[in-house]
C-alpha cells in the first residue's frame, strides 16, 4: 500500500471528490475501490461521502489505477463550435467535460463528441486523444484547438511548444494582491508518483513554469485575474496561483480555508473557476492569424454567477 498524507487545507472535502482529483480519474473508480478496500482512510474502510478532516493518512493499492484496453465510441455530443475549416476547430469546451477518455471514464469526453461530429476527418491514430492538441482540465472550461488532418496537429503543437501561440485565462482568485501584475516563475513536480497532483519544486528540481498574471478587478477578498501561460505544465494556474496565496475559488485540490474563504463561504460552486477565454495562433496553411476570444456571454455560468456577487 502506498500512501498520502492529507492536509489541512484538504479539510471538509468529500473523500471521492478529492481523490478523484487527486488521481485524476472519476468519482465512480474512487468510490469502488473504498468500497473492495483498496483505499483506505487512516486504515479503515470510509464511504464516498466521508468528509476529510485534514489530518488523514490515506493508504491505496496501486492496482486500482491500473489501465485496461478501451474501445472510444463517437456520441453525438452538441458542441459549441466557434470556428471550423477542413484543418481545424476552436471549441468552447464547457466545465465538467474530460477532454480526453481515461481508463475509468470512457464516455461524455471531447473525444468522443469530435469523433462524432468529424467521423474520419479527425488527426491521429490514438483513440484516447483523436484530434487533441492539448488539454483543458474537467473542470476548466473555454476555448480549446482541436486538429482534423495530422498536418495541422503538427503545426499547432509546434506553436503551442514554442510558446507562438498565446493562452490566456480568467481566473477568480481568493484573497487581495499586492501587485496588480507580474510574473510567476516556479518550477513543478508531481507531488507524488502516480497522481496529477502537482507542487513547487524544491531549487533544482523539476520541470520549468512561467505564468504572467494582471489583475483586472479587486474586490474584497478575491479578485478577477487574467494569466498568460508561458508553459503548459499539467495544474500550472492552479499551483502557481495558489503558491502566492491566492488560490483559484472552488479548487478543491489547491483550495483554501479559513479567511480567506469566510466571505464567501455561501457561495457553491463545481470545481475551480478558470477558463481559458483567449487563443491566437497562424493557421497551418494560410499563416493567418487567427485570434478568438470569449465574450462574456459565452462564459461558464458558475463563474458569471459568482463574478456578480462580487461585484455587488
Amino acid at each position: 500500500m502506498e500512501k498520502i498524507n492529507i492536509s489541512p487545507e484538504n479539510s471538509s472535502i468529500r473523500a471521492d471528490i478529492f481523490l478523484a482529483q487527486y488521481f485524476d480519474t472519476s468519482r465512480k473508480q474512487v468510490s469502488q475501490a473504498l468500497e473492495k478496500g483498496l483505499i483506505l482512510i487512516d486504515g479503515s474502510q470510509k464511504k464516498s461521502s466521508y468528509k476529510l478532516k485534514g489530518t488523514e493518512i490515506i493508504e491505496y493499492n496501486p492496482l486500482f489505477l491500473q489501465k485496461e484496453d478501451i474501445k472510444i465510441l463517437p456520441q453525438n455530443i452538441k458542441l459549441d463550435i466557434k470556428y471550423e475549416d477542413d484543418e481545424l476547430l476552436v471549441i468552447n469546451k464547457p466545465k465538467g467535460m474530460l477532454t480526453h477518455p481515461s481508463a475509468y471514464e470512457r464516455e461524455d469526453t471531447l473525444v468522443n463528441a469530435l469523433m462524432y461530429h468529424c467521423g474520419e476527418n479527425l488527426c491521429g491514430s490514438d483513440p484516447m486523444r483523436r484530434g487533441i492538441i492539448h488539454r483543458l482540465d474537467k473542470d476548466t472550461s473555454g476555448l480549446m484547438l482541436a486538429a482534423k488532418t495530422d498536418f495541422a496537429a503538427e503545426s499547432l503543437g509546434s506553436q503551442i511548444k514554442n510558446k507562438t501561440a498565446k493562452r490566456k485565462y480568467l481566473a477568480i482568485a481568493l484573497g487581495e494582491f499586492e501587485q496588480s501584475e507580474g510574473i510567476i516563475d516556479k518550477p513543478l513536480v508531481h507531488y507524488m508518483d502516480k497522481t496529477v497532483k502537482m507542487q513547487i519544486a524544491p531549487e533544482g528540481e523539476g520541470k520549468n513554469a512561467l505564468t504572467y498574471y494582471r489583475v483586472l478587478e479587486q474586490f474584497r477578498g478575491a479578485a478577477l485575474v487574467e494569466l498568460e501561460l508561458k508553459t503548459g505544465r499539467t495544474h500550472q494556474i492552479r499551483v502557481h496561483l495558489k503558491s502566492l496565496n491566492h488560490p483559484i475559488f472552488g479548487d478543491n485540490l489547491y483550495g483554501a480555508r479559513g479567511a480567506l474563504i469566510e466571505k464567501y463561504r455561501g457561495i457553491k460552486v463545481e470545481g475551480q473557476l478558470l477558463q481559458s477565454y483567449f487563443l491566437s495562433f497562424t493557421h497551418p496553411k494560410n499563416n493567418e492569424i487567427m485570434t478568438f476570444e470569449l465574450e462574456p456571454a459565452d462564459w461558464d455560468s458558475d463563474f458569471t454567477r459568482v463574478l456578480k456577487i462580487m461585484r455587488g
